[in-house]
């Protein structure tokens, strides 16, 4: 029999003073009601594991209007700390891959090799190409050369010729059409999108978006990962945890900001406009991220 942590009480009671049963809390937070009763009598042995202990916390606290941050930092001694051995299974496997096995091994060190003959092909194509349009070139002006002085003699035997005269005019006005034509500016290139890394501190990183019509974000689950969504004032458009092959589209478009908290950035991708994010610090090294993305709308 469990009996309730200072934790689990805290909880308790700004659940209660929320008005909010142990089923609309169930609700609000997606969380099942036994893990729920279990957060407030401390029984965290029935979680799936200690990563998803802290995740239930945290969004409990949110659901009933405490800071997470604050909530562990006064309770530390009360909450598990996760470990890198103990992250959930996905992050496990995909660490896992990183051991190099004996055949990488072995690639790696034919690699500068396989590299510097890449370099060396490289290099003879480039100057093939260049070779190629220099002969070209050279060959084009050979050609004018010959047009102009057959046109020169051309024109000193027959200058006062009626027919011969009409034939320069056109001529005349040929080439002041290709004048005007060669004048006329191209179409100015639309600008291309930029998504780049403004700032880091910690385990927060801010991203700005540039030339951009519009801002759609899309977060997607490759394991499972809980994931929170909001905007610059706060206002909170999804909060939950997604399951495999999940994802959830929002349109920030008319707002200036989106902050994305992550809870396992190994298993969570996030795309802007089809485009997507690199984190700029590993999910290996950091598995719970903030990620803001300021969209600037001048041009």
């Amino acid at each position: 029999m469990f009996y309730l942590t200072e934790l689990g009480n805290r909880l308790k009671e700004a659940r209660e003073a929320k008005g909010m049963s142990l089923d609309d809390l169930q609700e609000a937070t997606k969380i099942q009601k036994r893990y729920l009763i279990g957060i407030e009598e401390g029984n965290y042995e029935m979680m799936p594991g200690k990563f998803y202990v802290r995740a239930f916390i945290k969004q409990y606290c949110e659901a009933v209007g405490l800071d997470p941050e604050g909530i562990f930092e006064e309770y530390k001694n009360d909450v598990p700390a996760v470990h890198h051995d103990e992250l959930p299974e996905q992050l496990s496997r995909v660490q896992s891959r990183k051991t190099i096995s004996p055949g990488t091994s072995k690639f790696m060190e034919l690699f500068p090799r396989i590299l510097a003959a890449v370099l060396v092909i490289g290099v003879c194509i480039l100057i093939w190409v260049l070779i190629s349009k220099y002969v070209n070139n050279s060959d084009e002006k050979t050609q004018k050369n010959e047009n102009k002085t057959s046109q020169s003699v051309d024109y000193n035997e027959n200058k006062n010729s009626p027919l011969k005269k009409n034939d320069q005019k056109k001529g005349t006005a040929a080439k002041q059409q290709d004048k005007n034509t060669k004048t006329e500016k191209p179409a100015a290139e639309k600008p291309v999108q930029a998504l780049t890394k403004t700032s880091i501190s910690g385990k927060y990183t801010t991203y700005t978006l540039k030339n951009a019509q519009s801002f759609k974000l899309k977060v997607a689950s490759k394991g499972q990962t809980w994931v929170g969504v909001k905007n610059g004032t706060g206002k909170l458009f999804f909060q939950g945890i997604l399951k495999k092959n999940e994802s959830k589209d929002i349109d920030f478009s008319n707002e200036a900001e989106a902050v994305i908290i992550i809870g396992n950035a190994s298993d969570t991708e996030i795309s802007v406009n089809d485009e997507k994010l690199e984190y700029a610090i590993s999910p290996s090294k950091m598995v719970t991220q903030t990620i803001t993305i300021q969209f600037d709308k001048s041009k």
